[in-house]
């Protein structure tokens, strides 16, 4: 499925396994469902193709594109409502619906197509423009402010921790070097910057990638927000209600699968302890193993290669 979405530059979006998300997170078609991370809709007009006249589904995003999108959505379909903000703040989100509950929850994580193909946006090295890289460009502090005031051990901790960028030290220093002569400020500047530090590249790897992506999330507070994000989700979960998360990286993906295997591990109680059987059953459940997406749709959409989508339901 190709999506455009409404503004000047004709950005192409394809949803990364579409089918596979809405049929794992639809159990009941009259149900309350949740997309966390609505994007240009792609998941969230497959999600409504499947519920009844009763069913009813949230959106939300940080993105102002989005949401223009969504509230686009909204006037097509009364089933919808959209919601700016973050997906941590899903509990508050609900309860303006009034909904007690939900039975199912979508997140699918990271940068979308339209806002990396976007040069105003600042998401890419590959198209140079101004170095910004907030998913809500009218919230929080730019790539180039941050950049611009942060101390060099603060720069090489983020770029580490975030990007496991094995040259964090080096491009922290060019970075704080540079900037003593004039600011970086755009997404060409800053990955001349980093290619000119660091001494050996990856194959098939642009030596940005990794300080790009770390410096997004860091801004954009994305792994905090998932954590936050995955509590609510869960404890907003009707019975026979789902999780279904997609992620793109293994900072990710790691927080999500230790998440959800926690969860469906049940309470580790202490031996001996005096427990009836169902207290100590798990309230969740795996729902299959990890998916990918088919080499078909990696041909037609390279950046679907590294997605991985997890499934977990609630069970009492």
């Amino acid at each position: 499925m190709t999506e455009t979405p409404g503004n000047e530059v004709d950005h192409v979006h394809r949803t990364v396994l579409l089918q596979e998300a809405a049929e794992a997170l639809v159990t009941d078609v009259q149900g309350h469902y949740v997309d966390g991370t609505f994007g240009r809709g792609g998941h969230s007009r497959e999600i409504l193709s499947r519920l009844g006249a009763s069913g009813r589904l949230l959106g939300v995003d940080k993105d102002p594109a989005a949401i223009a999108e969504g509230v686009r959505l909204s006037a097509e379909d009364a089933r919808f409502v959209i919601r700016q903000g973050s997906f941590a703040q899903l509990a508050e989100f609900v309860a303006e619906r009034g909904w007690d509950w939900v039975n199912g929850v979508l997140l699918d994580l990271g940068v979308s197509s339209p806002q990396l193909d976007d040069a105003s946006r600042g998401f890419s090295f590959m198209r140079d423009g101004p170095l910004d890289m907030r998913m809500n460009p009218g919230e929080g502090e730019s790539a180039t402010d941050w950049l611009a005031r942060a101390e060099e051990s603060e720069i090489a901790n983020v770029l580490w921790r975030l990007g496991e960028e094995r040259f964090s030290r080096r491009i922290a220093r060019a970075v704080v070097e540079q900037r003593q002569i004039q600011p970086v400020t755009t997404t060409g500047e800053l990955a001349r910057l980093i290619e000119g530090a660091v001494p050996r590249r990856e194959k098939g790897k642009h030596p940005a990638t990794r300080s790009f992506q770390a410096i997004r999330i860091h801004l954009n507070r994305e792994l905090e927000d998932l954590e936050t994000g995955l509590l609510a989700a869960t404890n907003l979960l009707a019975t026979g209600g789902r999780l279904v998360v997609i992620s793109f990286h293994s900072l990710e993906d790691r927080i999500v699968k230790r998440f959800m295997r926690d969860l469906a591990r049940g309470p580790q109680l202490p031996r001996g302890l005096p427990v009836t059987g169902r207290m100590a059953e798990p309230a969740f459940r795996l729902i299959g193993k990890a998916a990918r997406a088919s080499e078909g749709e990696v041909d037609e959409n390279v950046r679907a290669r590294s997605a991985i989508m997890r499934v977990l339901e609630k069970v009492v």
